[in-house]
């Protein structure tokens, strides 16, 4: 094995690290918007229901 491939696939893998990185952030960051707009939504449906039921 050269080492000529050994720096070619250590550049490949490093990079691919980062790509890792960047892509678990980008679900993190994904996931809590999620959450944030399931709970907004469960309270406008909540709200909602209120507003029914005073009307009555």
């Amino acid at each position: 094995m050269s080492q000529h491939s050994l720096y070619e696939w250590k550049k490949k893998f490093a990079t691919s690290n980062a790509k890792g990185a960047d892509e678990a952030e980008e679900i993190r960051r994904l996931k809590k918007e999620l959450a944030r707009v399931t709970e907004e939504r469960d309270i406008l449906k909540n709200d909602h229901g209120l507003w029914s039921a005073c009307a009555r």
